[in-house]
């Protein structure tokens, strides 16, 4: 088992809550900021999005259908339908997550994560705040990233032809 995988395997134990992390990098303003209440996030999300994008949750590996999406389209934020990446960026990373090298501009901002004792850059949507995932360095050219996303936090918005 290499390195990726045990961080992987790990991240599905900690404790979901944001007390252990700290800001590092503020998110781009964005125009349209999106705040509302729990109960508003509980009615507008399925309990398996609430828990990953308003609680830092972690889906199991493996478990999303756009592990295996191939086509032109944006993934958006399932919080607030922002785009987060281009499939352009999407890429095969082994670890049962969808992975993607480069994301959009102005769409994530980042913080540090404590909950497995070593820091981890944690990154969420820029409009609603929505956890995705955690960023690496260890993805492919051309930026040497492999943001690590929980497919339950995405859309996929396909092309129009």
């Amino acid at each position: 088992m290499n390195r990726r995988q045990i961080m992987s395997l790990l991240s599905l134990f900690g404790p979901g809550t944001k007390a252990a992390a700290a800001a590092t990098t503020p998110a781009q303003p964005t125009p349209a900021t999106l705040r509302l209440s729990e109960a508003e996030w509980k009615q507008r999300l399925s309990p398996a999005a609430f828990r990953v994008l308003r609680h830092e949750g972690t889906e199991a590996p493996g478990s999303s259908a756009l592990n295996a999406e191939k086509r032109k389209g944006v993934y958006q934020c399932a919080g607030c339908e922002l785009a987060l990446f281009s499939s352009d960026a999407k890429y095969d990373s082994g670890t049962g997550w969808p992975s993607f090298h480069t994301a959009l501009p102005g769409a994530l901002g980042t913080k540090t994560d404590f909950k497995l004792i070593l820091p981890r850059t944690e990154y969420h949507c820029a409009r609603c705040e929505g956890h995705q995932g955690h960023v690496f360095d260890d993805g492919p050219r051309p930026s040497g990233k492999r943001y690590c996303n929980n497919g339950v936090a995405l859309q996929f918005v396909l092309a129009s032809a």
